[in-house]
């Protein structure tokens, strides 16, 4: 199912320089293990964009803490946004699982598409969905245990999903997203590369 629904000197001159070739930044967003990582993986493959999945910051900093730790790991994802937002790359892929009933996950969104926007950026949005006993057959796939070493731990990662599905809604409701550049795919039955093959065509990436 496909549902198609401050500034600086610098950030102002490459946003001048971009003017016919505008930085993509594609956010991936959907409930736990539905496939965000890997579909991005394949997207990577066939596009300019680069993967920026939020394991990469959540792993280090448990690494070094011992625990999560929600402002360290803020900290690292603004300084990758701050400096990606500088380059003349062709666009990155953020992976985040975004809870619909959490007004401060709606502003964290915002607020990375604010620092991007001064650097002259088109924003698009793919929203993942599966069943949850799909997602839970994904849960402990070879590629996400590579990938996020805390996800290692099979009874409290599921334990983890469980809870995140108790606690928060993790799937938009028709018509609630009204940007621009928006697509939700239920990729229950869908190879990742397939994925990202609807995904490139949509948007001409």
């Amino acid at each position: 199912m496909i549902i198609v629904f401050e500034k600086t000197a610098k950030a102002n001159d490459v946003g001048k320089e971009r003017e016919n070739k505008l930085m993509k930044l594609l956010f991936m967003i959907g409930n736990a293990a539905v496939g965000k990582m890997t579909v991005g993986q394949e997207l990577m493959k066939i596009t300019g964009l680069r993967l920026f999945h939020n394991h990469m910051t959540i792993e280090p900093v448990i690494e070094i803490f011992g625990e999560y730790n929600g402002p360290a790991i803020n900290k690292l994802r603004q300084a990758v946004f701050e400096e990606f937002a500088k380059t003349d790359n062709y666009g990155m892929i953020f992976t985040y699982m975004w809870a619909f009933d959490q007004k401060s996950d709606w502003d964290y969104i915002e607020y990375v598409k604010s620092i991007f926007a001064p650097y002259g950026t088109e924003f698009y949005y793919v929203e993942l969905v599966a069943s949850r006993e799909v997602r839970f057959e994904r849960n402990v796939t070879e590629n996400r245990l590579a990938n996020k070493a805390t996800k290692r731990n099979i009874e409290a990662s599921y334990q983890n999903n469980v809870n995140l599905d108790k606690k928060y809604r993790l799937e938009s409701m028709d018509g609630e997203i009204t940007f621009e550049n928006y697509i939700k795919i239920d990729n229950s039955n869908l190879a990742p590369d397939a994925v990202a093959k609807m995904i490139k065509e949509r948007f001409n990436l």
